[in-house]
């Protein structure tokens, strides 16, 4: 890997080329193996954190923690490269942790609302989005409402879900490390995030392409596995047991190609970095 610039308000090396976004897909089923257990912990979770969303006032906490879980996320995979054991105390060190704390909820309101926003912006003249009662049912996951609203408004949410998610998740990509190992506060994470992302375009566009391959599989796994889970019986256990798992470990390749970009780019934030690592090998003997 080529060395960073050291100088002042410059914290990206030179442009990266196409191989590397292979090379942090790799990077990331290699961490992912060492601690796989671990991660895959970790992971559950989190998802069960994220399943409080649909509590009133609690759910709104929980979106606007959605920053700090992730960069415990990234913190555990950090400490899985350092040859450690990263245990579920990490998924909340963030969380507990003074000024970077303060910075990513900032970070998730700025999200939420810019998502909000976005989606509110495309979707905005959908009659048949006006209903409250409807919108209740699609809210609760009433799959029969879903069902009987216009392809046309079906079409208009899911781009406009999928225009929110890559907003926000270009804002935050890179934005989340650099306030939680980097130390920069918000608007300067933004900046030299983004910045990081247009500049090494070369291998995040391999990236994208290595993950959709890698999601071809994952896809008509998933639908063998949703076959078996309607079986009723033991078989739709394993089924579903079987995709939450699956679904999980993707997830966590995300995750952990996400900290090898920003380790490669940015040095892995040796200039500020996390509080320092209790042992928490007890947490999961």
């Amino acid at each position: 890997m080529e060395t960073p610039e050291k100088s002042p308000g410059n914290h990206t090396p030179p442009r990266l080329p196409f191989s590397r976004g292979i090379a942090w897909l790799v990077q990331s089923l290699a961490l992912m193996r060492m601690q796989s257990g671990r991660l895959l912990l970790i992971a559950v979770f989190m998802q069960v954190i994220l399943g409080l969303t649909q509590m009133p006032y609690i759910g709104i906490l929980v979106v606007l923690s959605v920053p700090a879980l992730s960069a415990g996320v990234l913190d555990a995979f950090d400490v899985t490269s350092r040859g450690g054991r990263p245990g579920l105390n990490l998924l909340f060190r963030p969380l507990v942790s003074g000024a970077p704390a303060g910075r990513l909820l900032l970070m998730g309101v700025m999200v939420f609302v810019i998502g909000i926003l976005s989606i509110s912006l495309m979707l905005s003249g959908t009659e048949e989005l006006l209903d409250p009662e409807l919108i209740s049912r699609v809210e609760q996951g009433d799959i029969e409402a879903i069902t009987q609203m216009d392809q046309n408004t079906l079409r208009k949410m899911f781009m406009a879900f999928l225009t929110g998610i890559a907003i926000s998740g270009t804002l935050s990509y890179f934005t989340i490390p650099l306030i939680w190992f980097g130390g920069r506060k918000v608007a300067v994470a933004l900046a030299e995030g983004i910045k990081a992302l247009f500049i090494h375009w070369k291998p995040f566009l391999v990236l994208a392409l290595a993950l959709f391959a890698v999601g071809i599989p994952v896809v008509i796994v998933t639908a063998a596995l949703i076959a078996l889970a309607t079986s009723g019986g033991i078989l739709a256990v394993i089924g579903t047991a079987a995709i939450m798992l699956l679904m999980l470990a993707f997830q966590m390749l995300l995750f952990g190609t996400q900290f090898c970009a920003y380790r490669d780019i940015f040095g892995g934030g040796e200039e500020a970095g996390p509080p320092p690592l209790e042992d928490d090998s007890q947490l999961l003997a």
